[in-house]
């Protein structure tokens, strides 16, 4: 939070910019969003107003910052660069542009200023978003390479559709880090680190997991509900599924585009009347009489209870209806002892599961 400085980073950034003429002043004023207008102009929009290249405007941005470092009066604002990077150092070395600009201040403005004077500061080192990280600052380059190649491994441990609760990532996390000193294994700290990754991220249930995957970054009906489904543990009628979406993620879900989308989704599987599971719990879908020759072809003849109990754990229906579907002759028989088996003629449709 704001209260965190002792100084007011515009109050520094007003002094060290005074030790530069009027055209590099405004130079760095415009570049860094310190005016009134606190977006950033591009090197290309200030060449066009002063009827320069926009390699000229680097060159004048460059020099103007060389001249700040070399000025008395950088030498005298160091109090301020040194409470920043204690800060810095605080939030674990190494930290996200956002994070780290967010933490210290509320309003856009300061947090210019501030991101200038990480630039300025000679204990600053950035590392440029890319495709792996976000935009980054650190005090320690060891470190950062440490928790850098860590997060790959990290990354690497993880299935494509995988989701690991918090703890369990940050306890991965924390035996990819080796020799890590003992003031950097909180939990804020390692928190703060995971969000460094663009390839690992969080779903909106605080569930991790690689960041491509529908189940971190849900977009849709479809990957709403099956993180409902997945943290209730069982089965769900889509009347409930569209109901518990409204409550947890606050998004208006209709019951019957909830219905529509889990039909059309291979994730779910039809259990019941309007009944969901997921197709990763090992549920089978198709007509019950499907149900029943997938499970004799896979386990071989079974007695009535046994057929009842083994559909009962893939479908949700009643164990009349089962016993009905028993007793197509044509698909099963019944063996001496009284065991349902599945016919021969049957077994080759049946050797593939049920899709």
């Amino acid at each position: 939070m704001a209260e965190k400085l002792t100084f007011k980073p515009k109050t520094v950034i007003k002094r060290l910019l005074s030790v530069l003429p009027e055209r590099a002043r405004n130079v760095l004023v415009s570049r860094y969003g310190l005016g009134k207008d606190t977006t950033p102009v591009t090197l290309e929009a200030i060449g066009q107003e002063y009827g320069i290249t926009r390699e000229r405007v680097r060159q004048i941005e460059n020099h103007a910052l060389a001249t700040i470092r070399k000025s008395d009066i950088f030498k005298n604002e160091q109090d301020a660069f040194d409470e920043l990077r204690h800060i810095i150092v605080e939030m674990g070395a190494l930290v996200r542009e956002e994070e780290l600009l967010e933490a210290l201040a509320r309003d856009a403005s300061t947090r210019n200023h501030i991101h200038l004077m990480l630039v300025l500061g000679d204990a600053f080192i950035k590392e440029k978003e890319n495709d792996e990280f976000h935009h980054r600052w650190h005090v320690d380059s060891d470190l950062a390479d440490k928790v850098h190649n860590s997060l790959r491994r990290l990354y690497d441990t993880l299935d494509d559709d995988e989701l690991v609760e918090e703890s369990a990532l940050i306890d991965a996390f924390l035996r990819e880090l080796q020799d890590l000193n003992a003031d950097l294994k909180q939990q804020h700290v390692l928190k703060q680190w995971l969000t460094l990754s663009k390839s690992i991220g969080r779903n909106p249930l605080g569930e991790w997991g690689r960041a491509h995957s529908p189940n971190v970054r849900a977009k849709g009906m479809r990957d709403y509900a099956y993180l409902v489904i997945k943290r209730h543990g069982s089965p769900m009628h889509f009347r409930e599924v569209a109901t518990t979406i409204t409550e947890i993620f606050d998004r208006k879900a209709h019951e019957a585009t909830c219905h529509n989308e889990l039909i059309k989704d291979d994730r779910f599987v039809l259990v019941g009347r309007g009944i969901y599971a997921l197709k990763e719990w090992g549920y089978s879908s198709g007509p019950v009489r499907d149900v029943i020759a997938e499970i004799l072809s896979r386990q071989g003849p079974l007695t009535r209870e046994e057929v009842i109990e083994a559909v009962r754990k893939e479908r949700y229906v009643k164990d009349n209806t089962i016993f009905i579907n028993l007793q197509d002759t044509t698909r099963f028989g019944r063996d001496s002892d009284g065991r349902y088996f599945l016919r021969s003629k049957e077994r080759d449709t049946a050797e593939e599961p049920v899709q």
